[in-house]
């Protein structure tokens, strides 16, 4: 065996979770290696072009927020976005933005060459060891390494098969190879390994697709971006289409459910509810007589056109004969067949909150290896385990975001405390305090909580201050009273009567009164900048609900600060039922409220629990 050539960190792929895991540690001074097992998919977006959307807006938003990498180019290489859920309330309304995947691509991969203290590699990794407080990693090709911590944010990589019909490809996303070795490498290290799966829709020709028969989707006009750091709004420059499936495609499927590659034996991995395959939709959902889809540019330099709504693997001969049953399909060229793919996860029960190995010191992991399905939550997890895998090399104490304070922390939480049988995905409903966990206001949230890991410029905290200075003013603003003629215009606006004087935050509690009705006839918070604006609104118009909201976090603050010991036996514990006892030792909860949100755990366990640390303290 060579010599081995020695780095603080190595983060072992390089799509988003690698990404940001990659810079975070390059940015707070680790040396560190990042290998993929080709750089022509650094960033790559192998599913659909585009970033953000329900509930994964947030978490760009706060991956932005922790000095992340995610929001700046999404904003630089956007060709369209768009606020989803405009019409409801500020606490769902999720930014999306569609892509230019190419240039996507050659933007993520040109942040990695051009990062200090940070070295890309195309290598396939083999196997990791340990021996001592070093970890040796082994390539493919016999080169050798050695560093103090590993981040495996290997993707949908590890022995990996594509499926279309009864074709079985040993290959990762797009047909690039796969990861063959590191599956083992971990079982080895006594990993349990789980088979999912996930899909992506085809790609059909732009030149064969009559768009005048489908329904045009304009992004919009307004200046939002992803990042804090982005100083203009990106520029529309594409369009997308809107279509539906009918009964003719809706009769072809289910005259081909029977060469389905599940119906085949040849999809054994689980899938993601949340993102079902057309014919799952046709199946489940059997009384719709019609489903929706979407027509999404993939690039600027090319006339691939992604079609979002409609994943399958259906055998090629059915998916032409599908599009082509549909409306401005009719001559459809199908550039790429959709398909399925599996791939080996594990289980991230075995991990912390910070996403490092209980198993296994030192060892983090990011992304779709933890059972999560999505660029954004594998980017967000990229940056956790990044600043953690940073820590841990500097010997500091790990960032644990609590699922109160952040998506991300809820989706930690969720993975490590409650765990997942399928490929998991970001969901607002799945935050109980998503009312104050809003993707305005991340940056209020978390940009100081980062500061102290060094993944925070100077630039984006100064940004930071200066809107909280405006908000100060913008509270102070809504103090301002307004005279009965000018609440009279107001309400008149929004069609109702009342010509009373009261203040700006009066008028602006009231139902009818949106911020860009008042702002159309106030010039109250005309010198405020826009973010600060928008947090105070928010603040005025949930006052009630997020005051009860509060009440209900003392308590389970309470739980959580009452800490657990990581290495307590609770076979030990007298008092514990059996199952909860197994539970327990399996999870090895941080706290009294980690260990109350396992399944299998009674309040009565809790009760139990909450003596102990109370007796032992």
């Amino acid at each position: 065996m060579q010599n081995k050539l020695y780095y603080d960190a190595i983060v072992i792929g390089a799509g988003h979770a690698g990404i940001e895991s990659a810079l975070a540690l390059a940015k707070t001074g680790v040396k560190t290696l990042v290998t993929s097992i080709t750089v022509d998919n650094v960033g790559y977006m192998a599913c659909n072009p585009s970033i953000g959307g329900t509930g994964k807006g947030h978490l760009v938003r706060e991956l932005d927020a922790l000095g992340g990498f995610m929001g700046v180019a999404a904003d630089k290489c956007a060709t369209q976005i768009r606020m989803l859920n405009s019409s409801k309330g500020l606490a769902v309304r999720s930014l999306r933005a569609q892509e230019d995947k190419y240039k996507y691509h050659a933007f993520t991969k040109a942040a990695l060459e051009r990062a200090d203290n940070l070295t890309l590699r195309q290598d396939e990794v083999k196997s990791i060891t340990k021996d001592g407080k070093d970890f040796t990693v082994e390539c493919v090709t016999g080169s050798v390494y050695a560093c103090r911590a590993v981040v495996v944010a290997a993707g949908v990589y590890l022995d990996s098969t594509i499926i279309c019909g009864s074709s079985v490809q040993k290959r990762g996303p797009v047909c690039f190879s796969r990861s063959d070795y590191l599956a083992d490498s971990l079982k080895a290290l006594g990993f349990a390994m789980r088979r999912f799966k996930t899909g992506t829709p085809a790609r059909l020709a732009g030149k064969t697709i009559d768009f005048s028969r489908l329904e045009i989707q304009n992004g919009d006009s307004v200046p939002y971006t992803f990042s804090a750091l982005t100083k203009k709004q990106p520029k529309n420059t594409s369009v997308c289409y809107l279509g539906y499936t009918n009964d003719k495609t809706h009769e072809i499927i289910r005259a081909a459910l029977g060469d389905s590659p599940r119906r085949l034996g040849l999809i054994t991995g689980t899938g993601a509810r949340y993102c079902p395959s057309i014919e799952d939709k046709i199946v489940r959902f059997a009384d719709k007589p019609r489903h929706t889809f979407f027509l999404e540019p993939e690039g600027a330099g090319t006339d691939e056109w992604y079609i979002q709504g409609i994943s399958t693997s259906l055998p090629p001969r059915v998916q032409r004969e599908m599009y082509r049953s549909i409306v401005g399909l009719e001559n459809v060229s199908v550039v790429r067949d959709a398909y399925a793919i599996e791939y080996e996860c594990i289980d991230a029960r075995e991990l912390f909150p910070s996403l490092m190995s209980k198993r296994v010191e030192g060892l983090f992991f990011a992304g779709q290896i933890n059972g999560t399905s999505g660029y954004e939550e594998a980017a967000a997890q990229g940056m956790l385990a990044g600043i953690n895998a940073s820590a841990y090399v500097r010997g500091i104490e790990p960032l644990v975001l609590d699922r109160t304070k952040s998506y991300i922390g809820v989706m930690a939480d969720d993975l490590v405390t409650v765990g997942s049988d399928e490929p998991y995905r970001m969901l607002t409903g799945r935050a109980e305090c998503r009312l104050s966990l809003r993707q305005d206001n991340a940056d209020l949230r978390l940009t100081e909580l980062a500061e102290k890991y060094g993944t925070v410029t100077p630039e984006r905290k100064r940004l930071l201050d200066r809107k909280k200075s405006q908000i100060e003013k913008c509270r102070a603003l809504s103090a301002q009273v307004l005279p009965a003629a000018k609440v009279a215009e107001i309400f008149a606006a929004a069609g109702e009567e009342n010509a009373r004087a009261m203040t700006v935050g009066e008028a602006l509690r009231r139902p009818a009164v949106t911020l860009e009705l008042f702002d159309a006839h106030c010039d109250a918070f005309k010198d405020v900048l826009p973010a600060a604006r928008l947090e105070v609104y928010a603040e005025l118009r949930y006052d009630s609900y997020l005051r009860r909201q509060d009440a209900e976090l003392k308590e389970k603050s309470r739980l959580e600060g009452m800490r657990l010991p990581a290495d307590c036996d609770y076979s030990a514990v007298d008092g514990l039922r059996l199952e909860a006892r197994e539970k327990l030792n399996a999870a090895k909860p941080l706290s009294i409220g980690q260990a109350s949100r396992i399944p299998g755990v009674t309040p009565a366990d809790v009760w139990v629990l909450i003596k102990c640390v109370i007796g032992n303290s």
